[in-house]
């Protein structure tokens, strides 16, 4: 071999593997639900979908640095050398969104408060999509009475309010009033309770249209078990419309985990902070023009909404 074809084909191997290297994992980032649309996305579409993620995004890191974030705890009402937070306080330079009636920091109260928001998410979410998918994928693959009795059961529900549900399971998982893991579980059960119909629905209907497939039969012939026909084959071309499905969900939980707070079946102030009991207790305080302990926890229920809720219109127009 001479020097020049060394050269030309000895040298760049290295350089040619890590080449394809990168491609590989560019092609698998770019396969992501999200990250698919956005390079598919085009003029308001687009912009609905940035702005959505910007603020989903945003909320989401200040659930996780919250301990950073926040100046005072959740519960805190003194300072470090014993004396009282002042109540009502308009903002001020030791409060830059003032104090509550009770003397709580209304920065530091909403800040913690995305953290119980993220946390009621997950667990709706988690919960939902178990169930959901599990029994879609039994009953649109399965058919016959086991189909039959699932549907009529999934319709009866889905047609149950969502916040009724969720005060019922307030009172029976903690009496009314919950400590952080009981609101939160009150809240994540009773929006799973009322969305597993719709993942349920939306799987059942793509392992019915799927099932039939030559794939499926050739998997049968050549001796693939029935949950790995399951797993492997249907849930993988079924999920197209989940994305869809979890921002509704999502900001879903928020709003009833808020309507649990105001409505007094929420979580205790001294065991985490949420907005929907900040705002209940701020009724009074705005009939009095204290503006400062409704605005920003209202604001940031309507803003975390609103970011789920545009990626969700977003994904589901693309």
């Amino acid at each position: 071999m001479s020097e020049s074809t060394a050269t030309n084909v000895g040298v760049p191997g290295d350089t040619r593997l890590e080449k394809l290297s990168v491609r590989k994992n560019r092609h698998w980032f770019s396969k992501l639900p999200v990250v698919r649309q956005l390079g598919i996305a085009v003029g308001w579409q687009k912009g609905m979908l940035i702005v959505g993620l910007v603020l989903t995004c945003f909320f989401l890191l200040v659930a996780i640095f919250a301990p950073v974030i926040a100046p005072y705890g959740y519960a805190q009402m003194k300072y470090d050398d014993g004396t009282g937070f002042p109540t009502q306080a308009p903002p001020s330079a030791e409060h830059i969104w003032g104090t509550t009636v009770g003397g709580y920091d209304v920065f530091s109260r909403t800040v913690w408060g995305a953290r119980t928001a993220v946390i009621a998410i997950i667990v709706a979410v988690v919960l939902s999509i178990f169930l959901g998918v599990l029994l879609g994928l039994v009953s649109g693959y399965f058919g016959g009475w086991v189909d039959r009795v699932l549907v009529v059961i999934a319709d009866a529900i889905y047609s149950f309010p969502s916040l009724l549900l969720a005060i019922l399971m307030a009172i029976v998982i903690s009496g009314g009033q919950s400590s952080m893991w009981g609101g939160i579980l009150a809240s994540g059960i009773s929006i799973t309770v009322v969305y597993i119909p719709q993942y349920f629905r939306t799987i059942r209907a793509e392992v019915v249209r799927i099932k039939g497939s030559a794939f499926v039969e050739s998997s049968k012939v050549a001796g693939a078990s029935t949950w790995r026909i399951m797993t492997r084959h249907l849930l993988r071309n079924s999920t197209r419309t989940l994305p869809v499905i979890l921002t509704l969900n999502s900001s879903e939980a928020i709003l009833t985990l808020a309507g649990l707070g105001f409505l007094g079946f929420g979580i205790e102030p001294t065991a985490a902070a949420e907005w929907g009991y900040d705002l209940n207790r701020s009724v009074s305080d705005v009939t009095a023009g204290i503006w400062w302990t409704a605005v920003f926890p209202g604001i940031a229920i309507v803003l975390i909404v609103l970011g789920i809720t545009l990626v969700g219109e977003s994904l589901n127009d693309l």
